[in-house]
């Protein structure tokens, strides 16, 4: 059966090895890549000389890279409420500051016009006690990034992040109406909405404008002693069957990509990451 929507995954989701991911991904038909992790560094810390190998190693698969999962606006907002403590925050090797955004931004537009990628992965900085009152500083921000995107022909795109300030569907259509910017949309996933607290299927996604959404992030949720732990997609609490069908309803064009989180059986996430995909796969169909 024809797929209606193209498949991804952030390839560290897979492996830290580079080959293994781009490799197991291409053996489950998988067709986009989204760059992460890349030879143990962050995406944007790459030389061009590895940037340049992992190109060749995701063409070399058949792959197309569609979207940098950049760290940028992930860090401390100064001058703001105190960090909401509760939250974990996943830096994947991006040890950053506030300072450090107009280089990170000017790198990964560099990597994005390399990779050919058209999607720069965004975030909101990391949520705090009063996360509404960052509001126009992440308006701000996002402007100018989108202003620069304008430049390149690249799409920026907030994710809505449980550890940052904006976390649900809620918070992020907000932030969307604020700044009707062409180059500005965001990327939905269900399942961080979830973790924030927000039904995320039918209600998050309905507050929802579906033009906005550039880049669809696939994970799930089960629950473990009455707390949400993360599982095989497909199998949680997330409605994702009805997620997909709404976004074919409301004529989503984009990819659904894989961000698996789950440890996978017996903490063999290769094994984990080949599940999910697999699962995404029949989903779709």
């Amino acid at each position: 059966m024809t797929p209606h929507f193209r498949t991804a995954a952030i390839t560290d989701e897979f492996s830290p090895d580079f080959e293994t991911a781009v490799r197991s991904m291409a053996e489950i038909e998988m067709t986009g890549a989204e760059l992460r992790m890349v030879f143990g560094k962050n995406i944007v810390d790459l030389t061009d000389d590895e940037l340049e190998r992992a190109i060749g190693t995701v063409r070399g698969h058949g792959l197309e890279i569609i979207s940098i999962a950049s760290p940028l606006l992930k860090c401390v907002l100064p001058d703001a409420p105190e960090v909401d403590a509760r939250f974990q925050k996943d830096m994947f090797a991006a040890t950053q500051k506030y300072e450090d955004q107009g280089r990170i931004a000017a790198r990964a537009f560099e990597v994005a016009r390399r990779t050919g990628a058209r999607i720069l992965r965004v975030f909101s900085y990391w949520r705090t006690v009063r996360p509404e009152e960052c509001f126009d500083r992440v308006v701000s921000a996002l402007r100018g990034l989108a202003d620069q995107a304008s430049e390149r022909g690249v799409t920026i795109a907030i994710e809505n992040e449980h550890a940052c300030n904006v976390a649900t569907a809620a918070e992020t259509s907000r932030v969307l109406a604020a700044l009707e910017h062409p180059n500005l949309k965001m990327v939905w996933d269900p399942a961080n909405a979830l973790v924030s607290g927000e039904t995320p299927f039918p209600d998050g996604y309905g507050k929802l404008t579906p033009a906005r959404i550039a880049h669809v992030h696939a994970k799930d949720c089960v629950r473990e002693d009455g707390k949400l732990a993360w599982g095989p997609l497909g199998e949680g609490v997330i409605d994702w069957k009805g997620q997909i069908a709404a976004l074919r309803r409301d004529g989503y064009q984009g990819w659904i990509s894989l961000e698996t989180h789950w440890p996978g059986p017996g903490g063999d996430k290769l094994e984990g990451s080949r599940i999910c995909g697999r699962s995404l796969k029949q989903m779709v169909s």
